[in-house]
């Protein structure tokens, strides 16, 4: 919102060409972040709320910002009052809430099919095909029915993640996994292939090309806004948020709420897209407020992902030092699947190296005692809303959809052996 009221207050003076519906969409491209950069400095181990915060704020923005550009496209900006305001806020909630049961659902059947039904058990190419296409099915069934897309395959994904992934064979995790991967660095690669070629475009620049110092402030205006909007959101939400926390362990602290306003300045492939849904027709642009949009759309991205992306790393670093006694003893474990490297932490802990101030020598770290699969984690929850899911959905989902530990063991079927591995370990 403050992207789009400080759009409003200084495009006009400007002389931009531009109705209420494209200052909504404004809002609605910008906020879509990318924070893939932040996530490969940060260390998870030693800052898991950081972490999560970051990652969940990343891929929650990016599907949000759809889900609000598709309900500003749906909706009659002609006669804008109350009503009409409302009207716009339950689309956005019925696009969300529609999209993500869908999403839910599809990871469900997928689930379902693949624990119960025989065709899709015991093959790998059956069980990495219903995985794939169930996935893409939740795709098709939102745009079928003009819902949110990666809202859909969002959702679907982490149910799958959740049920059916723990329902296949080895051979078919492990595939599935590094097929996924492949396809999604492809895609990625394709996307900034396709931004920087169109970066070098000669048609929407040269719309501009007469009045460049117009073009290089409205950017500079748009960049402006996204810095200025990004802390009104961070900072004030992040007090309001330790007001209700006691321990100081569990507070976000000021050097990560400055980790975490950085984190969603930059800006990647979902705003270049919605940008040229709203400011282009089949690609092309000859409207000069169009051009102008585009072009500084362009920039802001290709800017704070070179500028940005350069800085993140040092920033971070300097912000959140890594722990060299941590770092010593995680160098020292082995990679296996035995070794989780947080252990079960309490109400008054946010990651390891708060453990670590409790001790004063390496020897005190490794007498820490810690859990022998990630199963005993989830079994020791820290928060009362994540142990009411726990028990919810250990009496009633996993039974029927299948999941960790849920599968019964037959010779050949899907059936996860290392955790009856680690539980025999932990007997020994």
């Amino acid at each position: 919102m403050n992207v789009v009221a400080g759009a409003i207050a200084i495009f006009k003076q400007m002389g931009l060409n531009l109705v209420i519906g494209d200052y909504l969409a404004i809002g609605a491209i910008f906020a879509a972040t990318d924070s893939v950069c932040t996530l490969q400095v940060l260390n998870q181990d030693e800052t898991p709320l950081l972490y999560s915060l970051v990652f969940g704020e990343g891929v929650v923005n990016d599907a949000t910002s759809v889900v609000l550009f598709n309900a500003i496209q749906d909706f009659d900006l002609s006669n804008l009052n109350s009503a009409a305001a409302l009207q716009l806020i339950g689309n956005f909630v019925y696009l969300f809430i529609s999209s993500t049961v869908l999403g839910v659902v599809a990871g469900l059947l997928s689930a379902y099919v693949i624990k119960k039904l025989y065709f899709g058990r015991h093959s790998t190419d059956r069980e990495v095909a219903i995985m794939m296409l169930m996935a893409y099915l939740s795709y098709m069934l939102a745009e079928l029915f003009y819902l949110s897309g990666i809202l859909t395959v969002f959702f679907c994904g982490i149910v799958m993640s959740h049920y059916t992934w723990h329902n296949v064979t080895e051979n078919s995790r492990v595939t599935t996994k590094h097929t996924f991967a492949a396809l999604s660095f492809v895609a990625e690669t394709f996307i900034f292939l396709y931004v920087g070629m169109d970066a070098l475009d000669i048609e929407k620049w040269r719309v501009v090309s007469d009045s460049p110092k117009t073009s290089i402030q409205v950017s500079g205006i748009l960049l402006g806004l996204v810095l200025v909007g990004r802390a009104c959101f961070v900072f004030p939400l992040s007090f309001l948020s330790n007001l209700t926390k006691k321990s100081p362990y569990e507070k976000i602290d000021f050097k990560q709420q400055v980790t975490i306003w950085w984190a969603g300045l930059m800006r990647g492939a979902v705003s270049m897209a919605l940008a040229y849904n709203q400011f282009t027709r089949a690609g092309h642009t000859q409207l000069r407020g169009n051009a102008y949009l585009i072009t500084s759309t362009i920039t802001v991205v290709l800017f704070s992902t070179m500028v940005f992306g350069l800085i993140t790393k040092p920033l971070v670093r300097f912000l959140m030092p890594s722990s060299k006694q941590l770092n010593r003893y995680l160098s020292s474990e082995p990679v296996t699947p035995k070794s989780f490297t947080v252990p079960l932490l309490g109400d008054g802990q946010d990651s390891e190296s708060d453990l670590g101030h409790a001790s004063e020598t390496h020897d005190n770290v490794r007498s820490i005692l810690r859990p022998h699969s990630l199963r005993m984690l989830f079994q020791t929850p820290t928060r009362t809303v994540h142990s009411y899911w726990r028990k919810f959905d250990d009496s009633f989902m996993r039974p029927v959809f299948g999941g960790r530990g849920f599968v019964p063991y037959v010779a050949g079927s899907p059936t996860e052996q290392s955790v009856h591995q680690w539980e025999d370990d932990a007997k020994n």
